[in-house]
């Protein structure tokens, strides 16, 4: 049935995807909505929040205000809260009342730049996409904003763009990607975990940079054309995300995040897996794409999928297990917040 969701919870929408790009950037992050909205990013979609906290607001629309397009409003609520608080930028993030009467963003910019005297980001989410796409959008707004031109290239300097708790799904994994690469005499960057605004503005002097996640890769190429910075897409730590077992002639059918699930199917393959497809509920990039990798809209897409007796392991979050009741294979839980809501690597 269409929509019908038995096993699955709801998945963040895009404006939460947004704020988890900026989160860590020390910025007031205004989400334009009427109260709600926020409560469900720090409630459910970001699980910084209750370890690192971060200076987000509702723009409290009242029903007049909305209709109206009463931007004004918004910018005094602004303007009181910048003067409160120490923060290097602002972000005004949509939601569906500003899609709905059709929100002049660039405008509300302008005008809140003309008034705080910072800089403004806003990102144009409508509540109706899923959270990759807000992520899309903030990552390369982000970077147009604030990357300073004319800088040399540091030798060593690895930009890694995309990494969120959303699509990493551990809390650790920006230092564990440093870890690695300094071990390799590298210094990585990890831009939005660990790393704050000054390293995006320093953006340009990376020597290439690091794509962990879908939602990044459209900026990698911004930053290609712009500054002819190299780029590679993958994720290194997926190495030791896998039990160790034989993997020789199996057939493996993986869900999760395009980057991450391209990165296990390429370790697979090294470890023998005669045949291995890539799934997922969220963005699936052409160019990263292999022919039968598989785009999922409906529950009865992936147990339909795993239906098939050929599978020898299938590898997703551990919430989706009970939804091969008949399965016999090898279940191995990969955890993906933005799916289940919980934090960690293999389960």
């Amino acid at each position: 049935m269409k929509g019908l969701r038995k096993y699955l919870t709801p998945f963040a929408p895009d404006q939460s995807g947004a704020v988890s790009v900026l989160y860590e950037l020390g910025g007031i992050l205004v989400i334009c909505d009427a109260g709600g909205c926020v409560g469900n990013v720090c409630g459910f979609d970001e699980p910084r929040w209750f370890s690192r906290k971060s200076a987000i607001f509702s723009a409290g629309l009242r029903d007049m205000d909305a209709i109206l397009g009463r931007d004004d409003r918004l910018v005094a609520k602004l303007i009181s809260a910048v003067e409160k608080l120490d923060v290097s930028f602002a972000a005004i993030i949509g939601t569906p009342v500003p899609a709905v009467i059709g929100t002049d963003y660039k405008a509300l910019g302008r005008m809140t730049e003309k008034k705080t005297g910072l800089p403004v980001l806003t990102i144009d989410t409508n509540g109706m996409d899923l959270y990759d796409r807000g992520q899309e959008k903030a990552w390369l707004a982000l970077f147009k904003k604030f990357v300073v031109d004319e800088m040399s290239v540091e030798k060593g300097r690895v930009g890694i763009i995309g990494a969120t708790p959303q699509d990493l799904s551990d809390l650790s994994a920006g230092d564990q990607l440093r870890q690695i690469f300094a071990a390799d005499g590298k210094k990585a960057v990890c831009y939005g975990m660990g790393d704050g605004l000054d390293a995006v503005k320093q953006a340009a002097s990376a020597e290439y940079n690091l794509v962990v996640s879908p939602s990044a890769l459209e900026t990698a190429k911004y930053l290609q054309k712009q500054f002819g910075t190299p780029y590679v897409v993958g994720y290194p730590l997926v190495k030791n995300m896998l039990p160790e077992a034989d993997y020789t002639g199996k057939k493996v059918l993986i869900v999760h995040q395009q980057v991450m699930a391209n990165a296990f199917r390429e370790e697979l393959k090294m470890r023998g897996a005669s045949e291995v497809k890539v799934c997922s509920w969220f963005d699936l990039k052409p160019e990263l794409r292999e022919e039968d990798d598989v785009y999922l809209k409906e529950e009865d897409d992936f147990t339909e999928l795993a239906a098939d007796s050929k599978w020898d392991v299938v590898i997703a979050d551990d919430c989706m297990k009970s939804m091969l009741p008949e399965f016999g294979g090898q279940f191995i839980g990969i955890r993906h917040f933005a799916v289940s809501g919980k934090l960690g690597g293999a389960c």
